[in-house]
């Protein structure tokens, strides 16, 4: 267990019942710090008819946990949004301590070969997990600068950030962008005791994979199930752990990479990938 009482994080992409964002601010709530959720919407996931809430269900999650919890609704490709988003957090915690960049692009019509992507698809992907990260970590590593006592910046790029894959072309660039950002940045903040490194996840099994599989099956309902499962056991099989990733693997990544065990790691994109990446 780690000690992270009285720091303060801000996770983006939060809302999902089954995502890694709530499961790095549950784990980082258990540790001992207060926490800020973001989503563009409240309940990103409202579809799936689970009977999960989204962001209000997650704070309430976080506050019987014992800890203080904000939830803010932000588009975080939008600068303005994304710096009410940090001041509001600011307001009701006075700091930010851990920033965790977790917010992702849905897939769907960018999962084609890179001949038939529209630049739409392109840039749909780009903005959110690039720009979006970009514009998140500048905001926040502005007022840890500020505030002059270091912290933590944890962007989730993606085993896809590190080799590309065939109808993957969109996702793998903004990965690879998000490992370099996080390696440049991790350079500029260190005189300011600020640590800065990337996750990377195998395929995990969150709400994500259903869109990944419709939108590489072609649309429809027709076949995605079946496909959606065949994702699912061919991750396992692939893995040398011999199971595939879940969310609370990533959230124990990101714990470590909070807490002062990793107070020496910085510029790092460490795969979180049961041995099928390793690099």
């Amino acid at each position: 267990m780690y000690d992270l009482s009285g720091k303060v994080a801000l996770v983006t992409g939060a809302g999902g019942e089954h995502g890694m964002g709530r499961a790095i601010a549950t784990r980082l709530a258990y540790e001992g710090a207060n926490v800020v959720v973001n989503d563009v919407t409240a309940d990103p996931y409202a579809r799936e008819k689970s009977g999960w809430g989204g962001l209000p269900d997650l704070v309430r999650e976080l506050e019987a946990i014992g800890r203080q919890a904000l939830g803010v609704v932000a588009d975080i490709t939008d600068a303005q949004q994304v710096d009410r988003m940090v001041q509001q957090a600011l307001e009701q915690f006075g700091h930010i301590d851990i920033l965790v960049n977790n917010a992702g692009s849905r897939p769907g019509p960018d999962r084609v070969l890179v001949v038939d992507l529209a630049e739409e698809a392109w840039d749909y992907v780009q903005r959110v997990n690039v720009k979006g990260t970009f514009l998140c970590c500048r905001a926040v590593a502005r007022q840890m600068i500020a505030r002059g006592v270091g912290g933590r910046i944890i962007n989730i790029s993606s085993t896809a950030g590190k080799r590309g894959s065939a109808r993957y072309a969109a996702y793998c660039a903004s990965k690879f962008a998000v490992i370099g950002l996080t390696q440049s940045l991790a350079l500029e903040l260190a005189p300011h005791g600020i640590n800065v490194n990337a996750i990377c996840p195998s395929l995990v099994n969150t709400e994500r994979v259903g869109y990944i599989a419709a939108g590489l099956v072609g649309g429809g309902d027709a076949g995605v199930e079946a496909y959606r499962d065949k994702m699912l056991k061919e991750a396992a099989m692939q893995a040398p752990l011999g199971r595939m990733a879940q969310s609370s693997d990533i959230a124990s990544m990101a714990a470590f990479l909070a807490s002062e065990e990793s107070g020496y790691l910085t510029g790092l994109s460490l795969p979180v990938a049961g041995g099928l990446v390793m690099d």
